[in-house]
């Protein structure tokens, strides 16, 4: 039997139809393909953009063997047998000069200086550590023995000719930057950044930069957070203010923005409230519309998401912590998808014992907020309990933990995957 729910207007208010969250996951995989338009950028400026295609050295890195440590280099088996009471006696035929090339040739019983980072002479294949050492004159005494490559990087060690260092679809981290400096790329083609357009909803809502709140009223806390977190993600945020909760101003205002961007998120609005209108909104700006409405989780139970003529379209609920834990969830999944991003799901989890029990209701999948805290050498989750409506619940918290919906709960002491916040 159908219940009889009527908007203000006398039109119907859609009941949730809840999913799990690994359902709507599968269902985001199956709705929407990455977005394939590219462009060149800078390596100073690539730091969160997706790689658009391989790269491949052209070169070995290092170019040549080199030294790891100030000492000298030897022919290694020379040193076997070498100690405090019994040293072994080298011949220094010269130094090694940072940044030139070496030409003489080290033979048995013959010892050079190297600084770190230095060409390795020919015919050396160890280094002795300045520290293992004594100088006399040209006489060198080594009084530990070395293995052949030991404290030497050989020639391609690091990257070799025509390897593949880094994977179309890769995000680039700083160290990524590092590694194509190393092998001279100075340009990097990639998928060009998504645009994500974010507008709040609500009547109690006003502008961050109010001074002085009326009663009733609240800052735009989602707006600010989730604009924050496209960024994080390689995107392109363009806030769209704020919408009062009237319909025909509503699906305006959303229809102008939603022809600008790839992506739109409306933020509150997503329950089941006569003012709460996004699902409406959602089917008007194009076809086959919402496709998830509800998830069985908590917090943020009332999500909406739809394919809009190919284009998504979220509807996150209006309390902070219930936006940013969907928006990690199903937000950041569209994100990678548009931006062609090969993702690793372990990438941002660890491991750490929970704290204390944490009870949870089957069938439901619940996400806990945790800060995390060394004790005796171990690594512990602490729950950050309170209401979805407190900001501060996220700002205190380092990840979150799921408790899927078989479970009915976790107990103090049990190891736990925290998925840590971007």
């Amino acid at each position: 039997m159908e219940l009889l729910n009527l908007h203000k207007d006398g039109s119907k208010v859609e009941l949730f139809d809840v999913q799990q969250v690994k359902e709507v996951a599968e269902k985001i995989q199956q709705q929407f393909e990455a977005i394939h338009d590219v462009e060149t950028v800078g390596i100073m400026e690539a730091v969160g953009r997706v790689l658009a295609s391989d790269i491949v050295s052209s070169e070995d890195v290092p170019g040549f063997n080199r030294s790891t440590v100030d000492g000298y280099a030897v022919i290694a088996r020379n040193t076997y047998g070498s100690s405090e009471s019994m040293p072994t006696f080298f011949k220094i035929i010269g130094s090694v000069e940072m940044g030139k090339e070496v030409t003489q040739e080290i033979r048995d019983g013959e010892a050079m200086y190297v600084p770190t980072g230095g060409m390795l002479p020919k015919g050396a294949d160890a280094v002795v550590m300045i520290e293992d050492v004594e100088v006399i004159g040209d006489l060198l005494n080594v009084f530990e023995q070395v293995a052949p490559r030991e404290n030497v990087i050989l020639q391609g060690e690091d990257v070799k000719l025509n390897e593949v260092i880094l994977k179309k679809g890769h995000r680039l981290r700083p160290q990524d930057l590092g590694g194509l400096a190393a092998i001279g790329i100075t340009e990097v083609t990639v998928y060009r950044k998504i645009k994500v357009g974010i507008l709040s909803t609500g009547d109690e809502l006003v502008p961050p930069d109010t001074k002085e709140l009326l009663t009733g009223q609240i800052r735009d806390i989602n707006g600010i957070s989730i604009s924050a977190a496209v960024q994080a993600l390689g995107g392109e945020a363009i806030y769209g203010g704020i919408v009062t909760d009237e319909y025909e101003e509503y699906l305006k205002r959303a229809k102008e923005l939603f022809e600008q961007v790839d992506f739109l998120i409306l933020s509150g609005g997503s329950s089941m409230g006569t003012k709460d209108y996004t699902n409406r909104v959602m089917n008007e700006l194009g076809q086959p519309g919402v496709f998830v409405h509800g998830v069985a989780i908590k917090p943020g139970k009332p999500t909406i998401i739809a394919n809009c003529d190919g284009k998504p379209v979220m509807g996150l609920p209006g309390h902070p912590v219930s936006a940013m834990v969907l928006f990690d969830l199903f937000a950041t999944q569209i994100l990678n998808q548009l931006h062609g991003v090969i993702t690793n799901r372990f990438a941002k989890q660890l491991k750490a014992k929970i704290s204390r029990n944490v009870a949870s209701q089957v069938g439901r999948t619940d996400y806990v907020r945790v800060k995390l805290e060394i004790r005796n050498d171990e690594l512990w989750a602490i729950p950050v309990f309170g209401k979805s409506g407190l900001i501060t619940n996220l700002v205190k918290s380092d990840g979150m933990i799921e408790i899927p919906e078989f479970k009915e709960g976790i107990v103090e002491g049990e190891w736990v995957n925290v998925l840590l916040f971007s």
